[in-house]
């Protein structure tokens, strides 16, 4: 992972067009090929990114240039480098799951009819580049989809399951691959979010879930 704080511009030419004025900024290279520009205001979320595959290329004039599959180009003008260094992170473990989320998965995965009549399950923890989704399965039509389980739905969580739907759409043996975000709780603003990007939202029960027979497990 690459660190620099620079003061930069940055200019988004894509579908839209955004405009950053100059300011001093923490630019995010990781080793997947991802940028993202962040500020000291806004907790976890750039101001801007480029998500991979994408290629940098940094120019004599201290002009970097993002551009990705869809020719879509982040432009950052450096005029002030302050920090710039490079850590080997290794290979991350992935986030490990408290006890109730992991219960919740296995019992989804054993009855995968409590999503609906004819569901199937894939498999779970099912890899991608990025982590492995909790439950991958198909629904009665044999449409592919990601389930991410959370105990508390907030707007990260369908922000990970987003990522790995745009990964799982890329094998053309999978996609298209719908997603389904399920948690004890559901945020209001993590279920607009979701619907707006064609994401299902399920409420569980856990407590009714753990303490019902097989064949009475029920979903709210």
């Amino acid at each position: 992972m690459r660190l620099v704080i620079a003061r930069c511009s940055v200019d988004y030419a894509g579908r839209l067009s955004a405009h950053l004025p100059s300011a001093t900024r923490l630019l995010l290279v990781k080793a997947d090929g991802s940028v993202s520009v962040h500020a000291d205001d806004r907790a976890y979320k750039p101001l801007n990114w480029m998500s991979p595959p994408c290629t940098l290329k940094e120019g004599e004039d201290g002009v970097w240039t993002v551009t990705n599959k869809a020719g879509e180009q982040l432009i950052i003008t450096i005029e002030d480098v302050l920090h710039d260094s490079t850590h080997e992170l290794g290979v991350d473990p992935g986030l490990i799951k408290d006890g109730v989320e992991a219960h919740l998965q296995e019992l989804l995965a054993d009855r995968m009819e409590v999503l609906g009549e004819g569901w199937s399950l894939v498999r779970r923890e099912y890899p991608t580049a990025i982590g492995p989704v909790d439950i991958l399965c198909r629904d009665a039509s044999g449409t592919t989809v990601a389930v991410e389980i959370k105990r508390r739905g907030e707007i990260d969580g369908v922000e990970q399951l987003t990522r790995y739907l745009e990964l799982l759409n890329r094998d053309p043996l999978l996609a298209p691959v719908k997603g389904i975000f399920a948690a004890q709780e559901i945020k209001p603003q993590a279920r607009v979010l979701a619907t707006d990007r064609g994401i299902d939202c399920v409420v569980l029960d856990y407590d009714a879930l753990r303490g019902i027979e097989d064949d009475k497990l029920r979903l709210f």
